[in-house]
């Protein structure tokens, strides 16, 4: 049990945890339909399609990124200090990443030119596989811990934290990405699309979250406990049941059970570590808890008022948003393709005319 000092650092440490969870669920589903952009789609009516599921909300979703990095900065500077310079180069590749990635959404149906739409969608779907592989080995060696020193700095150079830790939790992400944004497409749009991807989640929904079950066990075996372990139970059966729905038609429920699957699954592999929040390889007396890192108890209470107040806000707007998006996509909903630049503009970039192909604004 926590003590009064210790309360407000458990706490903020909860909430980091829910705040990666939630990007997890959310940012997983828009940044495996942009790899599904070129594994799935069949034509260019389609990808524009999957664009539009989530055109409307791909950016809020980012928003729990941002807000994951600004909870862990103010709330335990020390594990920001160490887990951003210690993982520099991934942190920096995904940034990159998701820069390319928003700029294609917004320049992709600016030209109804093949060549520059086939450009934008490799942006996307690249962009979407470097990011997810990039979180989920940032959030495993989170979890496995880096060659940190007595000062919190990283021991070796910018590859340190690249070993099979670190891979593992990129495969998962990238795993769970591309079936969640299957069974998203499933609940999301109809017809000749929805059909597919009712099939693809329920062909490859078991080899998708391998990698990320196997992170989770592999957490639980390297130091758990019991509740811990419960929740790996919740999140295999949550696996099972959301598979079993989805071959019988379910999409909603199995949409809904891959999300338990998702925060049973990580809340198991954050509840293990407690409370160490960045273990160190070098020496476990090196390793970073909640109490060491934490900022203090006045900001923590600070942070608590302000979270209150803003957090139901904030889940009331992008519920909202959802809700207003809810409707089906078929390809019979896309316009017709044109551009909205200047036909000059369009020749200089393309080298075609105005009349050249190629998909319409996207959003």
């Amino acid at each position: 049990m926590s003590t009064p000092s210790e309360f407000l650092p458990t706490v903020w440490f909860c909430a980091v945890s829910v705040l990666w969870i939630g990007y997890l669920f959310l940012e997983g589903f828009d940044l495996g339909v942009g790899m599904l952009m070129k594994l799935f789609a069949r034509n260019d009516a389609e990808r524009r399609v999957l664009l539009n599921t989530v055109g409307p909300v791909w950016d809020g979703n980012e928003v729990w990124l941002l807000t994951a990095g600004g909870a862990t900065f103010a709330a335990f500077p020390r594990w920001y200090a160490s887990l951003f310079s210690g993982l520099y180069l991934p942190l920096l590749l995904a940034l990159v990443a998701l820069i390319f990635r928003a700029v294609a959404f917004e320049y992709r149906g600016k030209i109804a030119s093949e060549r520059w739409t086939r450009a934008w969608d490799w942006a996307i779907a690249l962009g979407s596989a470097v990011a997810a592989f990039c979180v989920g080995a940032m959030l495993a060696v989170t979890t496995t811990g880096l060659p940190l020193d007595a000062n919190g700095d990283r021991v070796g150079g910018p590859f340190a934290w690249l070993n099979l830790h670190a891979v593992l939790g990129g495969l998962a992400v990238v795993g769970f990405a591309l079936v969640h944004a299957l069974a998203f497409l499933a609940l999301k749009t109809d017809g000749e699309i929805r059909r597919r991807a009712h099939a693809a989640f329920g062909r490859w929904m078991p080899l998708g979250i391998l990698p990320l079950v196997a992170w989770v066990i592999d957490v639980q075996l390297h130091g758990s406990k019991w509740w811990s372990w419960a929740l790996t139970v919740v999140a295999a059966a949550a696996a099972l049941v959301s598979w079993a729905l989805a071959r019988r038609g379910s999409e909603g429920r199995a949409f809904l059970l891959m999300a338990l699957f998702l925060a049973a699954g990580a809340a198991a592999i954050f509840s293990a570590v407690f409370p160490v929040v960045l273990p160190s390889t070098l020496d476990p007396a090196y390793s970073l808890t909640v109490g060491t890192a934490s900022s203090s108890a006045y900001t923590l209470g600070l942070m608590s008022v302000v979270a209150l107040i803003g957090l139901p806000l904030v889940l009331a707007y992008q519920s909202w948003t959802y809700w207003v998006f809810r409707k089906r996509i078929t390809v019979g909903s896309i316009p017709t393709a044109h551009n909205v630049v200047p036909a000059f503009l369009a020749r200089a970039v393309t080298g075609h005319g105005p009349a050249g192909r190629g998909p319409a604004t996207d959003e």
